[in-house]
Order: C-alpha cells, then sequence, then structure tokens
C-alpha cells in the first residue's frame, strides 16, 4: 500500500510538472477547440496507446472511465494490469475538473490534493468512439476508444495526429488488450 501511494504520488508529481515546464521549442500543447458533449464522453475508454507515466508503463488491460458528478467534476477511475494480463490489478482514482467550459475539451486532473494537472483533450472523432488526450509539453499522451482495438488505419491516423502536434511518436507504446 505504501509502495503504491509513493509511486503514484511520484507519477502525479510527474505529470503536474511536466504540465506546467516545457524545454520544448513548440509552443505549448493546446486543446482542440471543438465543443466536447461531457455526457457523451463519460464511460470506459480503453487505453489503445500512450507514452506512459512512470506508474503505467508496463500496463496491461488499461481502462479509464469517468462519471460525471453532481457538483460539475469528473469522477475517475483508472485500472490496469502491472506487467502482465495476470498481473496485479492497479486502481486509481483521480478527480477531474472542467478547465475550460467554453470547450469542455481542457480539464484539470487531481490525483493529489492540492495538485491538478492539465488533461487536454486534442482529438475526438465525431461518433465519441476514439480520442487523443494529451499535456502541454507533450511528455505524456494517450490514444483512448470505446472499444480494446480499432484499425490499423484509425490508429494511423491518430498516430499521424500526434505526429502533426509535435509528439515523439517514437516513444508510443500500444497497450495489449484482452
Amino acid at each position: 500500500m505504501i509502495r503504491n501511494t509513493l509511486c503514484w504520488v511520484t507519477a502525479s508529481a510527474a505529470a503536474v510538472l511536466s504540465s506546467c515546464q516545457s524545454t520544448d521549442p513548440e509552443p505549448p500543447q493546446r486543446a482542440m477547440t471543438q465543443k466536447v458533449e461531457l455526457k457523451r464522453f463519460m464511460g470506459p475508454w480503453y487505453v489503445i496507446a500512450h507514452i506512459p507515466t512512470s506508474i503505467e508503463k508496463d500496463a496491461y488491460n488499461a481502462v479509464e472511465s469517468y462519471e460525471l458528478a453532481a457538483d460539475g467534476s469528473i469522477s475517475t477511475t483508472f485500472t490496469f494490469n502491472r506487467g502482465s494480463f495476470d498481473g496485479p490489478r492497479k486502481i486509481y482514482h483521480p478527480r477531474g475538473f472542467i478547465y475550460n467550459h467554453e470547450t469542455n475539451a481542457e480539464w484539470r486532473m487531481q490525483f493529489i490534493w492540492p495538485f491538478k494537472a492539465a488533461y487536454l483533450i486534442t482529438s475526438l472523432d465525431d461518433d465519441y468512439q476514439t480520442a487523443v488526450i494529451g499535456v502541454p509539453n507533450r511528455s505524456y499522451v494517450w490514444i483512448m476508444a470505446r472499444s480494446k482495438s480499432i484499425s490499423e488505419a484509425s490508429f494511423a491516423r491518430l498516430k499521424k495526429h500526434l505526429a502533426a502536434t509535435g509528439h515523439d511518436v517514437s516513444k508510443l507504446r500500444r497497450v495489449p488488450q484482452r
């Protein structure tokens, strides 16, 4: 339990710091400008690929689920198996807060109080089946989908989006899903 908490605190601190500072010569990553319908965005999203944080670098079966709370915040549950499909199940409960109410595409995620990290929806298809989430300095990114797998054409399109927005796609890791 203490080791899990220490890992989560370390990853949270890294996420917060990465959302605040950048050695990237490009301007910070921005959220998409289209309006996100929060009720449609809620529910489970499978992590198809990512540039991972330290706690999820060996994640299998990664799923992030969102639920809109009565106070307008987002109850979040992130689950995965560590190291293999049968590895220990890890569960985290960060809380999301809408930062840009005009688009709902920019959130702040709170892993530990009082710190909040930027969470940017940079791509979302019209039918809410695939999404790309990133952070301002591009150090972490998540390709997510409503299903455990997506077509190679969809993956190539999302990877192209990441390259076009300044991400180092060589760091992208496909997340095994079963």
